[in-house]
């Protein structure tokens, strides 16, 4: 029988935890870098006026320090999930509201919500992945489909 568990890869639950750990550590860093390079996009075309203006800085220096918060926190997003994968669903959530105050950007507030809930996810999965580390949640056993017939046959 196999167990659910986010500790190894063989089973649904790990691969969602594990996909989910690579990918919100690799993108948040890659797309921290290009702030600097803007090779992907002109990242300050995204940027709503009042925010850089809030802090009395240009839009490009702005766009720096955001890089560097994006490559950090997919850095540690990748060694402590379970309490950095919050702190990136709260930077996409003030991305959005960035974006929502833009004209025109609707789309793409869209698709960082949907990203913020996929790290969301991650936060929720890495919470599980520590306590079955430490031992103190048990996994789940999967059923094979023949023992589920089994039950509802005897019902």
């Amino acid at each position: 029988m196999t167990r659910l568990t986010t500790l190894n890869f063989d089973n649904p639950v790990g691969q969602a935890f594990w996909i989910l750990r690579v990918i919100f550590t690799v993108a948040p860093i890659l797309s921290g870098l290009d702030k600097f390079f803007n090779v992907m996009v002109n990242w300050t075309d995204y940027l709503a006026p009042w925010i850089p203006n809030l802090i009395h800085v240009s839009p490009q220096t702005f766009m720096y320090g955001a890089g560097t918060i994006e490559i950090c926190a997919g850095i540690l997003v990748g060694l402590w999930p379970q309490y950095f994968a919050y702190v990136l669903t709260l930077w996409l959530w003030g991305i959005i509201v960035n974006l929502l105050s833009v004209a025109g950007n609707y789309d793409i507030a869209l698709r960082d919500f949907g990203l913020s809930m996929g790290a969301l996810s991650l936060a929720r999965l890495a919470h599980a992945h520590e306590l079955e580390r430490r031992g103190q949640l048990e996994t789940a056993p999967v059923v094979a489909e023949a023992e589920r017939e089994l039950v509802r046959g005897r019902s």
